[in-house]
């Protein structure tokens, strides 16, 4: 049953007050006037058809990317599918309007797109890797740059695929820099420590919390922070170990090369406080 006034009808109600004036107008005036209604009416159905079938092209693109990286490691297609999500509670948590939401979307999907490049044994080695390595690994970022600047309706996301970018500094911060590379920056560190990678397993969601706040304000900025755990908490989710919906690694350590699994180029004699901060050189993650 239909119940009057719900809120999902409100959205009707001014094509049927148009509707009234119409017929108002037709009895007043008969046929004068009507076309005069009727042709706006008509561009503009013209128009948002138009506009639907452009978002579908676009995410039709986007998917064909998700789908190449899922095709060529499954860990990091749904990676990016999290870290997507995670972004998109981060920016309602933070009053981002709807527009602004859907690009930030799509620069947390195709935020490790350059990934495509990297050969899979480096993306999936279990431990450290060499400094070679590691600068093969990092390239990912310009890849990534480069594939969405070449592609019109992604430009505007590439510099969220950058660690530059997504690095806080309060002075930028003062001066109104975009927030979304940092949303994305968030979203993907809490994603890489609360899934099992190939060098380590998930951590708990307490860890990963206490891991943000103890580098909020240095690597990541504090309102995104706040508003990752603050969205997180409300909805109840819980991720990390003992929490995952799927693993790819099932062999994967318990303890890998850093807190975060980010620590990859760390020395032999790193102490465990310095293993486990997160993300200063990580190529795996979004922080480099």
């Amino acid at each position: 049953m239909i119940r009057v006034g719900s809120r999902e009808y409100l959205v009707y109600y001014p094509f049927a007050l148009l509707g009234v004036f119409l017929g108002l107008l037709y009895l007043d005036y008969q046929l004068v006037l009507v076309p005069l209604f009727l042709v706006p009416i008509l561009v503009a159905r013209t128009a948002f058809s138009s506009y639907l079938a452009l978002k579908r092209s676009h995410e039709a693109t986007v998917r064909i990317l998700v789908g190449a990286l899922e095709a060529k490691d499954p860990y990091t297609a749904g990676h990016a599918e999290r870290v997507a999500e995670y972004a998109q509670y981060i920016g309602l948590e933070l009053g981002i309007p709807p527009g602004r939401l859907e690009r930030l979307r799509l620069a947390a999907l195709m935020h490790d797109v350059g990934k495509l490049v990297v050969p899979n044994h480096l993306l999936n080695k279990p431990g450290k890797l060499t400094a070679e390595e590691f600068a093969v690994v990092r390239k990912h970022e310009d890849v990534s740059v480069e594939i969405l600047t070449t592609i019109e309706f992604l430009a505007p996301v590439a510099p969220s695929a950058t660690s530059e970018a997504a690095q806080f500094s309060p002075v930028a911060d003062d001066h109104g820099q975009p927030i979304e590379p940092h949303i994305v920056a968030v979203a993907d560190a809490y994603d890489a420590m609360t899934s099992t990678r190939s060098y380590r397993r998930a951590l708990t969601q307490d860890i990963a919390f206490a891991e943000l706040r103890k580098n909020s304000g240095r690597q990541f900025h504090p309102r995104v922070v706040d508003a990752l755990i603050a969205s997180l908490r409300r909805r109840g989710a819980v991720h990390g170990d003992g929490h995952e919906l799927y693993v790819h690694h099932m062999d994967a350590p318990r303890h890998g090369v850093g807190s975060a699994g980010l620590g990859d180029l760390l020395p032999e004699d790193s102490t465990d406080e310095d293993a486990s901060a997160v993300g200063s050189t990580s190529p795996r993650g979004n922080n480099p």
